[in-house]
């Protein structure tokens, strides 16, 4: 047997043991090289039980003298990537040995290329955290304060408490609501956030900003400016601006009639797939893979009636036929020409085909939106004297307080006070 000093490791200048200790570390399955000692010794030496660091108490060359075990030390496998080392084994098999008594498993660093997936990975799900309009929204008021920031030679991120309550100010000045203004400090709280800093309103000098933001409030408050609701008799309007059978008519009659029929937010009525549709011999059945309010995905379903007066059913089985297609969205995007594509309608285009239709009925379009479709329904339903847990069941709200004020003002002149004597 021969045992030959060691000097130089990495490992051994940085690992700190106890005087008791010895730390190990194996490079190819038969060497051992004591981290401590400095002292390395042969796979085929181990067998003795002199032999550090598996047997009785012995003096080597090196005049180190290494506790007792009373163990046969388990044959190690390489880790450590020292340039005098061996080459290490592939990460699966990569050991790291702290102690005698206690064997810590640490895998090598991965491919670049598989961290780069994962990380990309990781990124779309927290985009998916929020709603695909939330993201456009908070991207374009990111982008206003970076440029308010920079003509102002100021940094948007991190920034503080006192910059963004001059852009607040500045946004309230220049007419932007207080909705507005509030969204524009969420996204700047959620960039900062992206990046583990701290936002601007849980900064500790927050203070004058949130005084700010109730001030703005305050000062541009009023009556809310709502859009008109798509009722019964202005979808009727709507629908009869669009005749004919031609393709592009026959979608935005469906569109209309569903989007207004289901208590639809725009992009739910987008993301309807042929998959979601069910017929049934009371109208339709539709599943709602994911909304602004279930971000989970929990997933609703919904009831149409066919009825006799919009038939939202009779219109969408005419734009099936007309489309013929057989899988993916149930609203597609068609060409200058009329051509069905495999793209989808996007929440915009239901917004403009609202306004276009309002504009064609002889409406004022600017009063339309498209939300005009959902709130119709609640409209109409509420002035027929639906309750407000029948609504419910339609536009799935988690709370009943917006809904609530459908009925309120469907109901303000029923039963009137004054009724008998004006």
């Amino acid at each position: 047997m021969r045992l030959r000093s060691r000097k130089g490791s990495r490992a051994a200048q940085s690992a700190p043991v106890a005087d008791s200790e010895h730390v190990t570390a194996g490079l190819d399955g038969s060497v051992v090289h004591c981290l401590r000692c400095k002292s390395t010794v042969s796979g085929d030496d181990r067998s003795d039980q002199n032999v550090h660091p598996f047997g009785e108490t012995d003096r080597a060359e090196s005049g180190k003298e290494f506790p007792k075990t009373g163990n046969s030390f388990p044959r190690l496998a390489p880790t450590l990537n020292d340039p005098i080392d061996p080459a290490p084994l592939p990460p699966s098999q990569s050991l790291i040995v702290a102690t005698a008594s206690d064997l810590v498993v640490r895998p090598a660093p991965m491919l670049p290329g598989i961290v780069d997936h994962e990380t990309e990975r990781a990124d779309a799900y927290a985009r998916a955290a929020r709603a695909g309009n939330t993201q456009r929204a908070y991207l374009a008021d990111w982008a206003i304060f970076t440029a308010w920031c920079a003509v102002r030679g100021e940094c948007p991120l991190p920034t503080t408490a006192e910059v963004v309550r001059r852009f607040v100010a500045a946004e309230a000045d220049a007419g932007k609501s207080p909705a507005t203004v509030e969204r524009r400090v969420a996204a700047i709280g959620h960039f900062h956030r992206a990046e583990n800093l701290v936002a601007p309103t849980a900064q500790p000098d927050a203070g004058k900003l949130r005084e700010t933001m109730a001030g703005i409030r305050n000062s541009r408050g009023g009556k809310k400016t709502r859009k008109r609701a798509a009722d019964a008799a202005v979808l009727t309007a709507m629908l009869g601006a669009f005749p004919g059978e031609g393709l592009r008519a026959v979608r935005d009659r469906a569109v209309l009639a569903i989007g207004m029929a289901a208590a639809l937010r725009r992009s739910e009525l987008v993301a309807l797939t042929l998959d979601d549709v069910e017929l049934v011999a009371e109208g339709l059945r539709l599943s709602i893979g994911r909304s602004k309010t279930d971000q989970r995905q929990d997933g609703a379903e919904i009831a149409v009636l066919e009825g006799t007066g919009l038939r939202p059913r009779s219109h969408l089985l005419a734009w099936m036929a007309a489309a013929g297609h057989q899988s993916g969205l149930l609203f597609r995007r068609l060409t200058r020409g009329d051509e069905l594509t495999e793209d989808g309608m996007s929440d915009r285009a239901v917004a403009r085909l609202v306004q276009t239709a309002a504009r064609k009925a002889g409406l004022d379009e600017r009063q339309f939106a498209g939300h005009s479709l959902r709130a119709g329904f609640l409209t109409e339903s509420a002035a027929r004297g639906a309750t407000i847990f029948k609504m419910q069941e339609v536009s799935r709200h988690k709370t009943v307080q917006i809904l609530s004020e459908y009925v309120r003002s469907a109901e303000r002149f029923k039963d009137h006070a004054g009724r008998g004597f004006l």
